[in-house]
């Protein structure tokens, strides 16, 4: 795997342990600790299949072909596994969870690919000055 394909899969890693600790600390339970293990392993699982599935690491900062499929394996896959390990899958948690990782997972995509093309016109933009047009 490629670095930024390390660095991309790190930063999932780490967006998704961030949406189980504040919903842990909404609900006025301790954010850190075991805890947030439970909260955050189904998800945490459903992560890393949503990655094999979509091949993430050929285009891992790609939104559209790799930040939909992680997101959408990453919900479903962890709700299902909330579900079989007893623990809530209520309506508004289904919500709130899945618009929650739409922002973070595929919303840091977004970003990315933003300052990438702002970063490319900027470069195609800029051209050093020709030898003869009049500069001294």
């Amino acid at each position: 795997m490629t670095r930024s394909a390390v660095t991309a899969f790190a930063l999932d890693v780490v967006l998704v342990a961030l949406f189980a600790a504040i919903g842990r600390a909404s609900h006025d339970s301790a954010p850190l600790g075991l805890g947030l293990a439970t909260t955050a392993w189904p998800f945490l699982a459903a992560l890393v299949v949503g990655w094999l599935v979509t091949l993430a690491w050929r285009r891992p900062a790609a939104p559209v072909r790799t930040g939909l499929g992680v997101w959408a394996i990453t919900v479903a896959g962890g709700m299902v596994l909330r579900a079989v390990s007893g623990q809530g899958t209520a309506l508004p948690f289904i919500i709130v969870a899945t618009l929650t990782l739409l922002l973070l997972l595929v919303g840091w995509r977004v970003v990315a690919a933003g300052v990438r093309r702002a970063r490319s016109a900027r470069s195609s933009h800029a051209s050093p000055s020709a030898p003869g047009t009049g500069r001294s």
